[in-house]
């Protein structure tokens, strides 16, 4: 297992990645529990929901993604989009990602001073839990991105999947071995955007 910080070095986007994976099924469904019983939320809510997709229902929802965004861009301008949705039905799963939006409006019932608040809070602790996820995916030798085909395939995903009404789809991680080096990764100096007071 990587330390912290090389899994956190390791986490980058991996739009070049193959059907295979470097850790079982098993251990991929320990890394997403453990990571939903582990990441915050606002007062305790615990309101994000998943979906893990293997097999012929990781190539479903890609498909469904395929198919909407065929209706939607022009024929002779289909090719990139093609080729970039394909690269991700290539790999070997997907992690679906939900906050579940009873409990963001329970919040907003009973703490109405907070109300304006409890549905970005929501989308901060999503991306506290896809961060994990995805660190942890890199920790043990996998490649991931995220992506966001919602709202655009909601209604579809939730049919297919028996997805209840009520949770909402914020993001997609398609995620299998790394078949090439990430891209380099250029950062903007630190100072000026650390700030530190003694």
């Amino acid at each position: 297992m990587k330390s912290f910080y090389e899994a956190v070095k390791d986490r980058r986007s991996r739009y070049s990645i193959s059907g295979e994976s470097t850790v079982s099924d098993d251990r991929i469904i320990e890394i997403v529990n453990n990571a939903v019983l582990e990441a915050p939320s606002s007062f305790n809510s615990q309101s994000a929901r998943v979906a893990v997709l293997f097999g012929e229902n990781h190539k479903k929802l890609w498909d469904i993604v395929m198919e909407t965004l065929r209706l939607r861009v022009p024929a002779d301008k289909f090719g990139p989009t093609e080729k970039k949705v394909k690269s991700f039905a290539a790999g070997y799963g997907t992690v679906l990602f939900f906050e579940d939006q009873s409990v963001v409006r329970k919040l907003e019932e009973q703490f109405p001073s907070y109300k304006d608040n409890f549905s970005l809070w929501s989308y901060q602790s999503s991306g506290m839990l896809q961060y994990m996820v995805w660190t942890w995916l890199a920790a043990e030798g996998m490649g991931a991105s995220l992506q966001h085909y919602n709202p655009i395939i909601d209604d579809k995903v939730r049919e297919a999947f028996s997805i209840p009404d009520d949770w909402k789809l914020i993001s997609q991680m398609p995620f299998g071995r790394p078949t090439a080096p990430a891209p380099e990764k250029r950062s903007l100096p630190l100072e000026g955007r650390v700030k530190i007071f003694k």
